[in-house]
């Protein structure tokens, strides 16, 4: 198999998907700013002029930035693959790993070549992150963090990550070299088991090292909430309220956690903007998408992709005008797996941006099925207020380009949202 096949076609996607992006934020922009003027009819009696305009505001300031982060994005993808920025961090990574003694030279080599290909990443990207966080979050009021917060978040980041990361990367990449030609099937065990591991873990063990999280005190809102869940068949192994200020205006609830391990955690911004049959409402939704097996089926769709990812690359490895399509001279004395690894996650968001639509179809199918559970549960006109108070709270516009919105959006927009909630 030549490489050449797979450069253009690598080439192609690149550049197709690139284009379709331009083309649906520059819609986006157009269709906020014209209607920017006036509230639209169905909201003119709930939300003001001002907010308006500072929603329009925001997302056009936020899709802008997204462009020129798009346009960096890409040239820094084409770098590291078409024009052999990989294949030059690997010959310095290799040449490094020399030192190293010999019976730890070839997973230093390859631990050695994805951590400072992560690191390299994380420094391309941390003045994008400065300026979203301390420009645009700041100008219009959400960016509640300090630098000095910041800092500290990204090292914790980096620590949690190299803590929970380099072990079980260095797991997969023995079971490649060492599991044979099905390594692939046991790396995918691994893979979920550890997924499966972080669900359980993360609300105990990670989350607090970036968030206080203490026991929901308000006396009402908790026998309100109890008496929900109680009414829905639902357990959790608490109720919490996060620090979320601490970074950030904006406000959300959420459950964390697997299994026995369940939380319920509201932002301690969210208990401040709505009213506790409002929160009741938000909460009913949530309780929606495990009643509808949401999250068990996004779970074991994570599962079925994942096995797909793992066996397609067990299959392009083989190949070598996989790296050579990929901008990579595979090497003849170290292994390749941590090469075919990262060209695989490189190359393979390309390709899967153009099922963005689809995915997100069937996530706002939940949506709405979530709300309609809420309404069931709850009350439809508190969700319907709790979503407006959360549209303000957040910035969101209430008038996106459908298309932008049919290709992109999760979550309905507002106003197909509050018009199934209100039939």
């Amino acid at each position: 198999m030549s490489p050449l096949p797979l450069s253009l076609a690598f080439a192609v996607a690149l550049a197709a998907s690139l284009l379709v992006k331009f083309w649906l934020s520059s819609r986006q922009v157009r269709h906020v700013a014209a209607h920017r003027g006036q509230v639209p009819a169905a909201f003119a009696g709930s939300v003001t002029l001002a907010a308006h305009q500072k929603a329009a505001d925001y997302t056009i300031a936020r899709s802008r930035f997204g462009l020129l982060a798009l346009a960096f994005n890409s040239a820094v993808l084409l770098g590291w693959t078409l024009l052999g920025g990989l294949n030059l961090l690997n010959g310095w990574v290799l040449d490094a790993s020399l030192a190293l003694p010999g019976g730890w030279q070839a997973m230093g080599y390859q631990l050695g070549l994805v951590a400072a290909f992560m690191l390299i990443g994380a420094l391309l990207e941390l003045p994008w992150e400065l300026w979203s966080t301390f420009r645009i979050e700041q100008a219009f009021g959400f960016n509640r963090t300090t630098l000095r917060l910041f800092i500290a978040d990204m090292f914790k980041g980096l620590l949690v990550s190299a803590l929970l990361g380099l072990p079980i990367l260095a797991l997969i990449l023995w079971l490649m070299g060492a599991a044979g030609p099905r390594w692939w099937l046991w790396a995918w065990a691994a893979w979920m088991g550890f997924n499966l591991l972080v669900m359980v873990v993360y609300p105990s063990v990670i989350a607090p090292l970036f968030n206080k999280f203490e026991p929901l005190t308000d006396a009402a809102l908790k026998e309100r909430v109890e008496a929900l869940m109680t009414r829905c068949g639902f357990a959790a192994k608490g109720l919490f309220v996060m620090d979320g200020s601490r970074r950030s205006a904006h406000g959300n609830a959420y459950f964390s956690g697997f299994g026995p391990a369940k939380r319920v955690v509201f932002f301690d911004t969210l208990l401040v903007k709505l009213n506790g049959a409002e929160v009741e409402a938000v909460l009913a939704h949530e309780l929606g998408h495990f009643k509808h097996h949401h999250i068990t089926k996004r779970i074991a769709l994570m599962f079925a992709m994942s096995l797909a990812g793992f066996a397609l690359l067990g299959w392009l490895m083989q190949l070598p005008a996989f790296y050579l399509g990929l901008g990579v001279v595979p090497n003849l004395d170290a292994p390749n797996d941590a090469l075919a690894l990262m060209l695989f996650l490189l190359a393979g968001p390309v390709f899967g941006f153009f099922v963005t639509p689809l995915a997100s179809h069937f996530s706002r199918r939940d949506e709405f099925q979530a709300d309609a559970y809420a309404r069931a549960q709850a009350s439809g006109a508190d969700l319907s207020s709790a979503l407006l108070k959360l549209h303000e709270d957040n910035a969101g516009t209430l008038t996106p380009d459908p298309v932008y919105a049919r290709f992109y959006y999760s979550h309905p927009p507002a106003a197909e949202r509050l018009a199934a909630l209100a039939s």
